[in-house]
């Protein structure tokens, strides 16, 4: 597949190209009104706001979900169709930086939900800020909302029960987006239990990026080579099933294609005392 991110010049370049749409989808965690507070502040030019909470996850249920659910199928498709997405567009998606939050979960779900032509903005908003590119603060202007036809790649979407057969069958490679030291469980701020899903691989998100952008495919290349053999598969997971899609970003930008996604993630598998936990640096 092609390269899933695009430089801010070039993405500068299509700015006031109709047929480009943009999303603007930054997201602090603890602070769930702060991304539109941000976008309010300053956003790129004909940019409209994605709210991680309400547009791209459904109600957290605690104990029974994870904090992040997927919104239910009919629901995200109301919000591509109220969004205007139609086949022939090219969407940019962004956050502050380089997708490690937001921008990634929403370029995976359209990815997901069948409307492939998708970038993530390398660097993103800071990136754009640093290299002295405009910005507004005049919200989009609503496009007359249009009918989205899904066409479902289930194909990218794993459970607990996908990933549970996998590590039994040795059929994928489970890799773990948090950092280090939540692998390990040696802190654990946001979930009520710590360490990380037994037979998982540590694979911290932020060693993808070098200088504020994504590293390049070459580099990316290597470090999954370690990781996932190839022919084999890899499903991806972090605490909610947000960051987490950064690292299938730098996996397809490694042209190893498309993992699948632990939507639920950590938050999910621990909802249920009977599957396992481990901690350690194995």
């Amino acid at each position: 597949m092609r390269d899933p991110m695009i430089s801010v010049r070039a993405a500068a370049a299509q700015i006031d190209n109709p047929t480009w749409r943009f999303f603007d989808v930054r997201y602090t965690l603890g602070d769930n009104g702060k991304g539109a507070r941000d976008y309010a502040a300053g956003h790129l030019p004909g940019a409209a706001f994605a709210d991680l909470d309400t547009q791209l996850a459904a109600p957290h249920q605690p104990g029974r979900t994870g904090r992040h659910p997927l919104p239910a199928r009919a629901a995200f498709v109301q919000t591509l169709s109220r969004w205007a997405i139609v086949p022939g567009q090219t969407v940019v998606v962004y956050d502050e930086s380089v997708g490690q939050l937001a921008a990634g979960r929403l370029w995976w779900m359209l990815q997901w939900v069948g409307h492939a032509d998708v970038f993530v903005l390398d660097g993103g908003f800071a990136r754009w800020r640093a290299e002295g590119l405009p910005v507004s603060t005049t919200p989009a202007v609503p496009r007359p909302p249009r009918r989205f036809i899904p066409a479902w790649r289930d194909d990218l979407l794993a459970d607990a029960g996908d990933v549970q057969a996998a590590l039994a069958n040795r059929s994928a490679v489970v890799l773990d987006a948090r950092a280090a030291e939540r692998y390990r469980g040696d802190v654990e701020a946001i979930d009520p239990v710590a360490g990380h899903i037994p037979g998982a691989l540590s694979a911290p998100l932020t060693e993808n990026i070098v200088e504020g952008v994504m590293d390049a495919p070459a580099t990316l290349a290597r470090r999954f080579e370690r990781l996932v053999p190839q022919g084999s598969e890899a499903i991806f997971y972090c605490g909610s099933g947000v960051s987490a899609t950064q690292n299938i970003l730098a996996y397809a930008r490694a042209g190893r294609g498309l993992g699948r996604l632990y939507a639920g993630s950590w938050s999910d598998w621990i909802t249920d005392p009977d599957r396992p936990t481990a901690k350690g640096s194995a």
